[in-house]
């Protein structure tokens, strides 16, 4: 499959007001209420994914698989904060994001993010036998216990 309509340049971003719900206090992944990292983290993944996503074929969809980022600055409840993301590199089904995220006193956050090009059934059915032979391996530690 050739995904040519896939443009290096291309960009997209999402811009949300940081709520208490945004947090690392509330995300437990620190004690202070200023934006979470896996909250910039999530973000930076749904524009990837929905800029990707433009630009497939129906059945074909992206999947992360690497970051590489760095949160520089705290940003507070109540401000806005914009994460970017544009495609910089396009190799075979591999597309690289450079990313970054600012409120109204600058960067906060910057790095890379790399997807996955995958044809939607083959992946799900991949996953979903992952989850049988996990439940097999489960029926067989059973009955070896009797």
């Amino acid at each position: 499959m050739n995904f040519d309509n896939l443009k290096v340049g291309e960009k997209n971003f999402i811009e949300i007001t940081v709520t208490e719900s945004d947090t690392a206090l509330a995300m437990k992944s620190g004690s202070l209420k200023v934006l979470a990292t896996p909250k910039l983290i999530c973000l930076v993944e749904e524009a990837a994914a929905t800029l990707a996503e433009k630009f497939l074929p129906a059945e074909y969809t992206s999947v992360g698989i690497s970051l590489d980022v760095n949160h520089t600055a705290p940003t507070p409840v109540g401000l806005k904060v914009r994460v970017e993301v544009e495609l910089v590199e396009v190799d075979g089904r591999k597309l690289t994001f450079a990313v970054t995220a600012s409120d109204a006193a600058g960067e906060v956050f910057n790095g890379r993010h790399d997807r996955f090009i995958v044809n939607r059934e083959k992946f799900q059915s991949k996953a979903n036998f992952r989850e049988q032979g996990l439940g097999n391996r489960e029926q067989k530690a059973e009955s070896s216990k009797l």
